[in-house]
């Protein structure tokens, strides 16, 4: 088995021939592809990956599988014990998402817990550590053997500091630094990000649209956040703070927003505010059934007209704005996902406003525009947070 973890870090502070190794090294890590693949992800020219991939095949760290006419395939780490981490920590569901970095990657080992970091992240911390333990000793290695660690989160973060921006919005506190935590914990560099932001990333990496140019990724859950790739750059703005779709205002004296604005987009077809209208619609006996958004998606899915509407309504809501995200950066695609896109009314109801609110140019078939479901589903921030914590490997060894 190649030891990667040693072989990337002495390579680390060396003179440009090894920084472009490490760049080609990490984006095979992310996803075995062809030269080509390599060269439009990482931006280097298709000579400097062609000189890459060949010394380090030559160093037993890469191997650069042929087709049958005899053209260079698809460059693939060998088997290595190295494994990169990734974690979701949503509201009310943490996952945890381990790899060896030779496997596809869909092949992980996954753990779930439906409690979230609601209770707070002093609460959440221990079982989230010992996820990690129990997903890394899944892929048969051991917590020492983790080469990276990407951390999404449904907030606002500084990209600068690597932690969140203020105002540190619930359930997090100041202070708290989930990757300062998790990075120490396993003795690796650990980066986190806007989950929006690293569905966007895992969208163009590992989804059909992989060479589109402009990406938007929506995520639709408790909150409403979205993530903007233009030219294989993650937008993020100066303080991390791009994409904050779920607080635009809609109703500029609506119901008052955690971010302490009124009427923005989340306060009207966030998870609360959805469950609150289904509530209000509810005789008082069955107002109680509806404690979760997975009751009301349930609930859709069987039929229930009081659900279905709901859920319908804020497809609606939600392609009025996505209309006016499209006449800004005329993406090539918009994904939609997160937990509400388990229910089609959502979508159904995105194709009805969006091209009444968008400009004809920017949403029209001919154009080559897409509007779709994210095919990754409910991993797709997890699996952009592994992109994240390998590509930050790369920033952090190159700054030591």
């Amino acid at each position: 088995m190649a030891d990667i973890r040693e072989f990337f870090n002495g390579l680390a502070g060396s003179p440009k021939r090894n920084e472009n190794r490490r760049k080609v090294l990490l984006a095979v890590a992310i996803k075995a592809d062809t030269q080509v693949g390599i060269a439009r992800r990482t931006t280097l020219s298709a000579a400097t990956v062609s000189t890459a991939v060949r010394e380090l095949e030559k160093e037993g760290i890469v191997t650069n599988g042929r087709t049958d006419g005899g053209r260079a395939g698809k460059a693939c780490l060998v088997p290595t014990d190295s494994v990169g981490v990734w974690v979701h920590l949503g509201f009310n569901h943490v996952t945890v998402v381990a790899r060896r970095l030779d496997k596809d990657f869909d092949t992980v080992a996954t753990r779930v817990n439906s409690e979230g970091v609601a209770r707070g992240w002093n609460r959440a911390r221990p079982d989230v550590a010992d996820m990690i333990h129990d997903a890394v000793r899944e892929t048969g290695c051991e917590l020492r053997e983790v080469f990276s660690l990407g951390i999404a989160v449904p907030r606002m973060v500084d990209p600068r500091t690597n932690r969140f921006t203020e105002p540190v919005l619930y359930p997090w506190r100041p202070g708290d630094s989930p990757a300062e935590d998790l990075g120490g914990m396993l003795g690796v560099p650990a980066f986190i990000d806007n989950d929006a932001n690293l569905g966007a990333l895992a969208e163009q990496t590992y989804g059909r649209r992989e060479h589109a140019e402009t990406v938007v990724y929506v995520k639709v859950s408790t909150g409403i956040g979205a993530g903007i790739i233009v030219h294989n750059l993650l937008l993020r703005g100066r303080r991390g703070m791009a994409g904050e779709l779920g607080h635009l205002t809609l109703e500029a004296d609506g119901a008052m927003c955690q971010c302490g604005g009124r009427g923005c987009l989340e306060t009207v077809i966030g998870a609360e505010a959805l469950l609150k209208q289904v509530r209000v619609a509810r005789p008082r006996s069955g107002a109680a059934d509806f404690e979760h958004l997975e009751d009301v998606i349930r609930a859709a899915k069987e039929g229930d007209p009081v659900c279905r509407r709901v859920i319908e309504d804020a497809g609606r809501t939600l392609g009025r704005f996505l209309a006016q995200v499209c006449n800004l950066f005329n993406p090539d695609v918009v994904v939609v996902g997160g937990q509400l896109t388990e229910c089609d009314l959502l979508l159904a109801g995105c194709r009805e406003t969006l091209p009444r609110f968008a400009l004809p140019g920017a949403v029209a078939e001919a154009s080559g525009f897409a509007l779709e479901l994210s095919e990754l589903k409910t991993r797709a921030e997890a699996q952009g947070a592994l992109v994240l914590g390998l590509r930050g490997h790369e920033s952090f060894s190159a700054a030591g």
